[in-house]
Formats: C-alpha cells, structure tokens, sequence
C-alpha cells in the first residue's frame, strides 16, 4: 500500500494563518493548556521577550519576562503585551476558534480583550519560552524524508503497532 506524502516526510503541513501575520512583535502564539500563551517582543530592549497569557473560563492574564520578572506594564488590566498576543492570535486562528477556546462572548465590536474580565495571576512562563525556543530549534533543521528521531513520539495517524 503507497503511503501518503505527509506520512514520507518529517515535516508537517502548517495550516496557515487566518491573516497575515507579523512575527517580530509576536513570534510565538498559541491556544495550550487551557490558556492562550504566547512570546512578545519587548518595544524598548530587543535582548528582552514577555510570556503573556490568558487563562480560558476565567480570563485571569499574566505577564512576565521569561526569566520570570513581572511585566512593568501590567497592573488590574492587560498590558499592550496581552492585547499585542490577542490581536496576533486573532490574526492566526480567527476570532471565533479563541473566543470559543477562552470561553467569552465578543460583542459585534470584534474587541476580545475587551469583552474578558479576568484579573492578573501568575502563569508559569518558563515552559511556555522553553516550547518557543523548541520551535525555534526545528528552523535550522533541513529538509528531509527520513524520519527525526527527537519526533518519533508523535502519534501517526492510523498507524497501529
């Protein structure tokens, strides 16, 4: 039985962003462990990355550096760290898909951070920055049909063994 393309290869097809995006304000986003989480590029000191995130149901939110400073910005509401996340968020998995995984009702008015109420709360910033260096790290590697053994963990789909 010929296998599919994907299954032949080490690399996974990216499904595209709803909107374009901008990397270098916000490298990393995602929707993960009940929060959306992502890195964002200090405006001041290019040396300097935020964690941000927001915990989906009750919308508390935290930002720090990663190496775990809090964010000099943030206080009872979001920094632009959070809404700089949001917006990018919004711009790679569409509005709905992270209203719906943050469990907030947006008003016609599309504002997302507006529409949570959440307050500040520690999140752990360290795994977060370490999953973003981690994707980081699959940049340099080349190409190649041959299987990478720091990968073979992922389940294959409709693979038995």
């Amino acid at each position: 039985m010929e296998k599919a393309p994907w299954e032949r290869s080490s690399a996974v097809r990216v499904v595209p962003p709803v909107q374009p995006r901008k990397l270098a304000k916000v490298p990393f986003v995602e929707l993960a462990d009940g929060r959306l989480r992502g890195v964002v590029s200090s405006g001041s000191d290019m040396a300097r990355v935020y964690v941000s995130s927001f915990e989906a149901g009750s919308h508390d939110f935290g930002c720090s550096t990663n190496n775990n400073r809090p964010c000099g910005g943030l206080s009872g509401y979001p920094c632009k760290h959070l809404h700089a996340l949001a917006d990018e968020a919004v711009k790679q998995y569409g509005l709905d898909r992270v209203a719906r995984y943050l469990r907030v009702e947006v008003g016609e008015d599309g504002d997302l951070v507006g529409a949570m109420g959440g307050s500040r709360a520690k999140a752990p910033a360290a795994a977060v920055f370490s999953r973003f260096l981690r994707h980081l790290s699959y940049l340099e590697v080349p190409g190649t049909a041959e299987p990478l053994p720091e990968m073979d963990w992922f389940p294959a789909f409709g693979a038995v063994r």
